[in-house]
């Protein structure tokens, strides 16, 4: 059933593109940016409720943030699709041995944050909201986090950001949308009218939104962290934003999956950041 069920909303999408080739990008859009799971789970929620703090107010959704306090710089954490600050919480102890301010936050429809849906542009100005109001000299984030990330770097240019981390990152919008459409099964007649949907709302191609394109012109010092076994985000991602951001140092792993918890990890991006 849970094999079937993707396909049904492809064949679906393929039916109402023959009578309104918008609205079958709009509602594979809204499918596409529909957040199914991230909520604050029973075992992360004594951590997280013992570290919680301000609400903010962006773009109609309430963002939950979490800080841990130090005396040193502050770190912002940046969790990727379907997780929520909790993800954080091995590397969190690797910073507050060197006594970092830290600041973490639940991206909209995530952990205890207001909403249902996420997408680049809004995680990007959420992150923005973030870096305004805590002005982190440090960001680190995992996954989809970390696109937006760098889309933020390459569209806001913040000052007072001096470096950033990104953990098994994908880095092209139109990989992504690949293999959704791969997933679904939708046919091309829904995939043109889809990047058109993007670019009539976002104002930008869907091949516009790549990581190797934002950094191209990114100076500050960037640390990027990919194993080669990731099956969730392909690992040449951030070989290739590597390859285009002439500040970046690359450490590639092998076996230690997508979320990359181990202390070697954690310990890498603290020595990154004490440099």
């Amino acid at each position: 059933m849970n094999k079937l069920t993707p396909k049904v909303y492809g064949q679906y999408f393929n039916l109402l593109a023959f009578f309104s080739k918008r609205k079958a990008a709009q509602k594979a859009f809204d499918v596409f940016s529909t957040v199914r799971k991230g909520r604050v789970q029973p075992l992360q929620a004594d951590y997280l409720n013992n570290a919680k703090h301000q609400v903010i107010e962006t773009e109609n959704h309430s963002l939950q943030t979490y800080q841990w306090p130090g005396s040193g710089e502050t770190v912002l954490l940046i969790h990727g699709w379907e997780s929520n600050s909790f993800r954080w919480r091995n590397l969190i102890s690797f910073l507050q041995e060197a006594n970092y301010n830290i600041v973490a936050f639940d991206a909209p429809g995530h952990g205890h944050s207001s909403g249902s849906n996420l997408d680049l542009p809004l995680y990007t100005h959420c992150i923005q909201k973030m870096v305004e109001t805590y002005s982190p000299a440090y960001l680190v984030a995992h996954s989809f986090g970390g696109m937006a990330t760098l889309y933020g770097e390459y569209k806001y240019q913040n000052q007072n950001v001096e470096k950033i981390v990104t953990i098994g990152s994908p880095a092209e919008f139109h990989e992504l949308l690949g293999h959704y459409q791969k997933l679904l099964g939708f046919n091309n007649r829904v995939l043109g009218a889809f990047n058109k949907y993007i670019i009539d709302r976002f104002g930008l191609e869907v091949r516009d939104f790549s990581s190797s394109k934002f950094v191209q012109n990114n100076s500050k010092k960037g640390l990027l962290l990919h194993d080669e076994l990731d099956l969730l985000a392909p690992f040449h991602a951030s070989k290739e934003v590597h390859k285009h951001w002439k500040c970046s140092r690359f450490i590639r792993t092998k076996g230690l999956g997508h979320s990359m918890h181990q202390p070697e990890i954690n310990k890498q991006i603290v020595d990154f950041l004490e440099e």
